[in-house]
């Protein structure tokens, strides 16, 4: 077991939440062009990338709230099964720990 990789994930997660926050907050911007984050494993940890999205040239904002939602939701739920497994990993070395001493 690893907490460090359910950290780094978490901060994956919480990168995405925030790029996906600005670009709801900005959905009404005009000329708006919105970042766009991408979970992935590097080195065997989990690394969030962020870059522009692609510009239409539209004048309008680009931000597609159908794809941001889920988003939200998979940062949400994600981050609750890494925390579910860090509180897990703890109270199993706290287990080891008592039957040690």
């Amino acid at each position: 077991m690893n907490i460090s990789n359910n950290i780094a994930s978490i901060g994956a997660h919480q990168t995405l939440l925030n790029t996906s926050a600005n670009n709801i907050a900005n959905s009404n911007t005009d000329a708006y062009v919105p970042k766009d984050t991408r979970i992935s494993n590097s080195a065997g940890s989990v690394v969030a990338n962020t870059r522009l999205s692609d510009n239409t040239g539209s004048s309008k904002s680009q931000t597609n709230i159908a794809k941001e939602i889920p988003d939200l939701i998979v940062a949400q739920d994600t981050t609750a099964l890494n925390v579910s497994a860090i509180k897990t990993e703890d109270e199993m070395l706290g287990a080891l720990l008592d039957m040690k001493a």
